[in-house]
């Protein structure tokens, strides 16, 4: 993969960079839209493809890309396919971070040094290229404005853009609301962005690892002589605050 075209990582980072500020929106929950985009990146490039809820390795062939090599590396590690909201909530924190470097390096953004209350040592990152930012936004604005239905690229972008959160960095106040609600529809538009969406919507939602059908059913109440049921017996900590 050559760098003529930015990644939807590259691209989502770009989007939550504030101009002003050089600080990133959604800072907590970019980390898990970035995890997301790098698996639409690599669908994109033919590595993954999704099989229902997971995602399954389909050519370990590296793209050029180190920090999406690493991510496909570790998909292949695996050696089955894995559920995509398992990948996106696991310990692979940190992407913020990783992608500013790596945005560095590429010469996107440059890092400016300060200090938080005269004390703190803090880094800003300021685009270098502001026209690449405004025509990144410029086709998110094209989709919502015209209703015409987006490239897949753009159309998961406006995915994880919602479901990180940015809808309302981007169209703020009221006045943005009709923008904000287009913006989650387009995540109609492209399959494995919808499917990455999702799950990052779920790891913050704290949906269980498990679908729900999955889990085992919850043993009978045992009957007492009299017919009742038998409360569950409490232990430690939960017997502790029904004595109070």
């Amino acid at each position: 993969m050559g760098r003529s075209r930015r990644t939807i990582p590259e691209e989502l980072l770009l989007l939550a960079l504030d101009p002003a500020t050089g600080t990133t929106a959604q800072p907590q929950s970019l980390d898990l839209g970035l995890a997301g985009a790098q698996l639409v990146e690599l669908a994109l490039a033919g590595r993954i493809a999704p099989d229902g809820d997971r995602i399954a390795v389909v050519m370990p062939r590296p793209t050029g890309d180190p920090t999406l090599d690493s991510a496909l590396e570790l998909l292949r590690r695996r050696g089955s396919p894995v559920r995509a909201v398992h990948w996106i909530g696991g310990p692979r924190l940190g992407l913020r971070q990783i992608y500013l470097a790596h945005l560095e390096r590429c010469g996107m953004v440059h890092a400016v040094a300060g200090q938080m209350c005269g004390v703190l040592p803090t880094t800003r990152y300021q685009a270098t290229d502001t026209e690449i930012s405004r025509e990144i936004r410029a086709r998110l604005d094209s989709a919502i404005r015209t209703g015409v239905p987006p490239d897949p690229r753009t159309a998961a972008l406006a995915a994880l853009a919602h479901a990180v959160g940015l809808g309302k960095h981007l169209y703020p106040g009221n006045e943005g609301r009709s923008s904000r609600s287009r913006l989650r529809d387009l995540i109609r538009h492209d399959p494995m962005g919808g499917l990455v969406a999702h799950a990052v919507m779920d790891v913050q939602n704290g949906v269980a690892a498990q679908p729900r059908r999955d889990r085992p059913p919850a043993p009978p109440a045992r009957p007492t002589a009299g017919g009742m049921p038998l409360q569950p017996r409490r232990t430690g900590a939960m017997a502790r605050v029904a004595a109070h």
